[in-house]
């Protein structure tokens, strides 16, 4: 794996976002949802996730979520993703959503 220098690092804009809705994408290559968050100052923001596995659409309503936020958006089938939802694969390959410890506000920043 390629080293980066702090500099590199303090590029990738990490924010807390709390999922307000969460929708199935029928059209996604694999089984996905697409998620709207309310990153706070920065607003919401819409982003698909491979995460049916381990999530209802029900049990992701609420739950603050860790995202890269300054990627530009991507066209993802007919949807246009606004950030990235971070997660860990498991041993199968399945995603599980970085999360925070405690409630914060929505567009907390990683530091």
């Amino acid at each position: 794996m390629q080293e980066i220098t702090w500099n590199d690092f303090e590029k990738v804009e990490l924010r807390v976002g709390t999922i307000l809705e969460a929708f199935e994408y029928p059209e996604a290559r694999k089984p996905a949802y697409k998620v709207k968050v309310d990153f706070g100052e920065l607003g919401i923001k819409m982003s698909s996730a491979q995460i049916t596995k381990h999530y209802t659409i029900e049990s992701l309503v609420g739950r603050q979520i860790v995202g890269v936020t300054n990627f530009p958006k991507k066209q993802i089938g007919k949807f246009m993703s606004e950030f990235l939802v971070t997660g860990f694969a498991d041993e199968n390959g399945d995603i599980i959503l970085t999360s925070v410890e405690r409630k914060l506000p929505n567009g907390s920043r990683l530091i």
